[in-house]
């Protein structure tokens, strides 16, 4: 075992565990004879419960999921282990012989998260170890904690079932369960302060803020072992400063339950500050989210971000799957559409990475010039529910001249490797060629700003068409300095083209919103146009016109409708009353069109926008006539003002 240890680092990090911190060196090495160093890859799962002789396993590197099967062959995750951490405290009542070993009559795995290393302690190196008292209270504690977190667990499943359905892990946000107020301290604060506020306040981090309040770091147990006790130093004079993790990961209160999960997997941590305008509002720490885990949540995550080109096609079930849930669940449209529209973000944009690898793969090298890679369409506006076609561009910085050439020839390799990449991954290849695979839909800073005075200078309906798919961008990869000078250039070349946005309105004064009478079912006999209405026609595109067109003229673009209709309200354009009737428009027309077209889907029906006005219900008909009225309003609204 000794030999196996060549790392010193190593080897004092299983000294200093609490299971043999108080050993000479001499009788660490002995027991350390019995002991045996596990090495695990990622994925590797390990059967390591079937008998309890094996004893117990220190997480010492990396981290690992504890599962049990069901009769139908599917998992169900029981806890999560990381660094210092223990699997196998379920044999104790073995050990002591107090009972049959529990497990038995259960498939019990172990799959590594990450590539792990590992100590495995036998029964016997435990049993000599149990004499010490300060190892019986280290074990009792970690039992005692791991029991709590059980039944914490079991209780939060029940309820959450009970309150959200199998939509629990992608409805709720970290202002849901974060812990608030939270202890902070300055960074000029000793350490044996910190100490003693860590027992009197029973927490395992402290956040460190500087004079405005703001997030300056955070000091937590893992730190202190690290810095202060594996060091073998004196903690006299060692500031909050000298100690703490500058810069930590954090999250916003209005972040989703799986996407704060996801940083922990990401990056290895156990405790995340809860962010509002820079300022500390509350923390999440690993084991809270443990309490409330979902295993679905983290597979939605790791089928995307783990995906090759070859098992693309895999997330659009994951993700339809979900979809499902919240449909099922009731979720209101906007939050369904706002949690599927994060995971095709994570999903477009892993596949311009998945390119950008290929390129690189294939001896095209890496990006010559920053660039960004920009949505557009129902993707860009937060809308698309179901994967339909691609519409995308690309922006990239101007080149000497000399090297012009290059990187044309780069970024347009790059624009057809995306589209090969989205297209495996589900997304159709646009029928307009609106993609960044085309010359026109991909340029230098200075190609697009010619891009958009010539679209303004011509005012043909072709290009107020393209210039209404354009409107609707939003970055999604790359270089965000690239971003903030595109949506500055686009913004300054709008103001020059008052005449477009003139255009752009006139067309939609030609474009009139259909009306529904009172008793407009019983006009007609037999099916006729009349009959049908097309949601996105006729309700969804005239409202996505419409804040276009104010949005601009108003300095507002790179933004989803609702942000539009927000940031008018607070311009002043829109009274509060008329924001919420748009607001209830927009949700009305997306949800008569998300149903609609999932229940042909589950069909394996042609998906359709058109709505047969006979078969729906009185207040169905109502609805559907209150919002159109509301998109007429808006048009009204928008002509009037220009």
């Amino acid at each position: 075992m000794l030999q196996t240890i060549k790392d010193r680092a190593l080897y004092e990090r299983i000294h200093n565990n609490p299971l043999f911190a108080d050993t000479d060196e001499e009788e660490f090495d002995r027991l350390l004879i019995d002991c045996r160093l596990k090495l695990y890859e990622r994925a590797e799962k390990s059967n390591y419960f079937k008998t309890p002789q094996e004893g117990l396993l220190i997480i010492l590197q990396g981290s690992a999921e504890v599962q049990i099967e069901g009769q139908d062959g599917s998992s169900v995750m029981l806890e999560i282990v990381q660094e210092n951490e223990i699997i196998g405290f379920s044999n104790f009542a073995y050990y002591l012989g107090e009972m049959a070993r529990p497990l038995d009559k259960h498939h019990i795995d172990m799959e590594v998260a990450k590539n792990s290393i590992c100590l495995q302690v036998p029964y016997e190196v435990i049993k000599k170890r149990m004499d010490d008292q300060n190892v019986r209270d280290y074990v009792l504690r970690k039992m005692s904690m791991r029991l709590a977190n059980v039944y914490t667990s079991l209780g939060e499943q029940v309820r959450l079932a009970d309150e959200y359905g199998e939509s629990e892990p992608y409805v709720r946000r970290v202002q849901d369960f974060m812990s608030s107020p939270v202890v902070t301290i300055h960074a000029e604060a000793e350490v044996q302060e910190i100490a003693e506020l860590m027992i009197k306040h029973s927490i395992s981090s402290i956040i460190v803020t500087d004079q405005a309040g703001k997030l300056n770091g955070i000091v937590t147990e893992k730190d202190l072992v690290e810095r202060v006790i594996a060091g073998r130093g004196s903690s006299i004079g060692l500031l909050a400063k000298d100690v703490m993790t500058k810069n930590p990961h954090t999250v916003r209160l209005t972040d989703y339950y799986y996407e704060a999960l996801s940083k922990f997997y990401k990056h290895g941590i156990k405790h995340l500050p809860v962010i509002k305008a820079g300022k500390p509002v509350g923390i999440v720490t690993f084991a809270t989210l443990i309490t409330k885990r979902d295993r679905n949540s983290m597979n939605i995550l790791k089928t995307i971000e783990e995906s090759s080109f070859e098992n693309l096609p895999v997330v659009k079930a994951a993700i339809y799957d979900v979809l499902s849930n919240l449909i099922q669940d009731e979720i209101s449209t906007i939050h369904t559409l706002e949690i599927i529209t994060k995971f095709y973000d994570r999903l477009a944009k892993h596949c311009v990475l998945l390119a950008l690898e290929s390129l690189e793969s294939k001896g095209a090298g890496t990006p010559p010039v920053p660039f960004a890679w920009y949505q557009m369409g129902s993707g860009a506006r937060g809308e698309q529910f179901m994967l339909t076609d691609q519409d995308h561009f690309l922006v990239y910085e101007d080149a000497a001249e000399n090297k012009s050439q290059l990187v044309e020839e780069y970024f347009e390799l790059l624009g057809n490797e995306i589209v090969v990449h989205l297209e495996q991954a589900g997304y159709t290849r646009c029928k307009g060629f609106m993609m960044a695979s085309e010359s026109q839909w991909r340029g230098t800073m200075g190609e697009w700003q010619q891009r958009l005075r010539q679209w303004a200078l011509q005012s043909t309906p072709e290009q107020i068409l393209l210039g209404y798919n354009f409107l609707s961008f939003r970055f999604l990869y790359g270089d965000p300095s690239v971003n903030d000078r595109f949506v500055q250039m686009v913004n300054t070349q709008l103001r020059k083209s008052s005449t477009f946005i003139y255009y752009m309105a006139q067309q939609e004064r030609e474009k009139p919103i259909p009306q529904l009478q009172q008793n407009f079912l019983t006009i007609f006999r037999g099916r006729s146009k009349a009959d049908v209405i097309d949601i996105k026609k006729h309700a969804l595109f005239p409202l996505h016109h419409c804040l276009q067109i104010l949005g601009v003229s108003n300095g507002i673009i790179n933004a989803t409708p609702l942000e539009i209709i927000s940031a008018l309200q607070k311009k002043k354009k829109f009274t509060k009353d008329f924001a919420e009737e748009i607001r209830h428009a927009y949700e009305i027309s997306l949800s008569i069109r998300i149903s609609m077209s999932w229940e042909k889907h589950l069909r394996n029906e042609k998906i359709s926008t058109e709505i047969d006005l006979r078969k729906l219900r009185r207040w169905e008909l109502n609805e559907l006539r209150s919002t159109l009225e509301t998109v007429r309003a808006l048009q009204s609204h928008l002509l009037s003002k220009l």
